[in-house]
């Protein structure tokens, strides 16, 4: 990996990784952006697709304000019990194990049992018809230990397949909802309104990353099928793909600090959650997301 590079809008960058993933220092992003900060982040953002910023102490309003100059913010109400939402603003997503009171969540509760799909390898809001493009993730509690975000470049991975596997599913057609991702789990506990809002969308399984230009695989969780192929056959192929994709040559594992903005490409990355003590420890994380500018089948291909 090189040493530190610093663009031309004052943005420090320490690769993290052979392949993608930087540390990025030098900006106080709780500020406004100045227009060449705004094309230094966007650039690193192509390059290395995941960029972690430290001693970045965000209340919600500054993060959102972030994310707004980077592009849409998505509407990003929690899927069950909205009744017991803990965060006022629907913009902000809540990746907690605390409910409305600000106490852990207990071991059986619905909300902690849905929230295990985090440990999934998956991209966000593949399961919307046009899917997520950046996630914003700060750190406002962490526990001691565990909690990390592992990440994996899914443009290394597509370079790296054979060249037959690649003519197989350049073309193909995938399915995406949050009911396959929870169904791995064995969570079923979906009421009749929620099911409404799962129904599966279409995305592209191979797409090519606009900032970049480089192809990449489209990977999720959410996957439940692939159009005109026998179910089973399906799942198998997406089960390879995937564990082909999260070697460790393809992976970055980021260790949380109080303060850390972690910002990701969905469209060329996945991630998951790592466990940790979570019937015993706090660990407060919110995510802005930014909505991608169109359905994957209606980008270029």
């Amino acid at each position: 990996m090189s040493e530190d590079a610093i663009t031309a809008g004052g943005l420090r960058l320490t690769p993290l990784h052979p392949a993608f993933a930087a540390r990025a220092e030098g900006l106080d992003l709780r500020r406004p952006l100045a227009p060449a900060q705004v094309a230094a982040v966007n650039a690193a953002m192509d390059r290395h697709a995941v960029l972690v910023f430290p001693n970045q102490p965000f209340i919600d309003d500054e993060q959102l304000a972030f994310g707004r100059q980077f592009g849409e913010i998505e509407e990003t109400p929690t899927l069950v019990d909205q009744a017991r939402r803990r965060l006022a603003d629907n913009q902000v997503n809540d990746i907690s194990n605390l409910g409305a009171d600000g106490q852990i969540l207990a071991a059986d509760d619905r909300r902690r049992m849905f929230n295990l799909g985090n440990l999934l390898w998956h991209s966000d809001s593949s399961f919307k018809p046009t899917p997520a493009h950046w996630s914003m993730l700060s750190a406002r509690v962490i526990p001691p230990e565990g909690g990390e975000t592992e990440f994996a470049d899914m443009r290394a991975a597509w370079d790296a397949l054979p060249d037959k596997m690649k003519a197989r599913i350049r073309d193909l057609v995938t399915e995406h909802s949050l009911i396959y991702s929870r169904s791995l789990l064995g969570f079923e506990a979906f009421t009749p309104e929620e099911i409404e809002r799962c129904t599966p969308v279409p995305q592209r399984l191979v797409r090519r990353h606009p900032g970049s230009g480089r192809l990449s695989l489209y990977l999720s969780a959410h996957i439940g099928a692939i159009q005109g192929w026998p179910r089973p056959e399906a799942m198998a192929l997406i089960r390879d793909l995937t564990e082909f994709a999260t070697q460790p040559r393809f992976v970055y594992s980021h260790p949380w600090s109080v303060g850390d903005l972690v910002v990701w490409d969905n469209r060329c990355t996945m991630h998951r959650g790592r466990p940790y003590e979570d019937k015993v420890y706090p660990r407060d994380m919110r995510r802005v997301t930014l909505k991608d500018c169109a359905p994957t089948l209606e980008q270029a291909a």
